[in-house]
């Protein structure tokens, strides 16, 4: 509970994923309507019926992208906390290496 309240540990990964499941199945949902309708649709219908192909194939992957994009930037701030906790219980450690330094020099 620490965690959540000094906000070392996100929640919002979690509602990329969901977010990134509904526009999933919204793209696909809204391809096959689009797709549909140009089929029994009087006018236009080879276009429509070639968008909803699109939106089939092409929405899914922008949704993914989308998705991913946002959680790389919170998969990085986990891995700097990472660092600064390794950081943190040695310090001691590249001073000494610093006087070392000195001495040889």
């Amino acid at each position: 509970m620490g965690k959540f309240l000094k906000f070392e540990k996100m929640i919002t990964p979690i509602f990329i994923q969901i977010t990134f499941w509904i526009g999933f199945v919204a793209s696909i949902i809204s391809g096959f309507v689009l797709f549909i309708s140009g089929i029994t649709g009087s006018s236009g219908g080879a276009f429509k019926m070639f968008l909803g192909l699109i939106i089939l194939i092409m929405g899914p992957i922008a949704v993914r992208i989308y998705s991913e994009m946002l959680i790389v930037i919170f998969k990085i701030q986990s891995t700097l906390i990472e660092i600064r906790d390794q950081r943190s219980g040695k310090r001691a450690q590249p001073e000494q290496v610093n006087v070392n330094q000195e001495e040889a020099i």
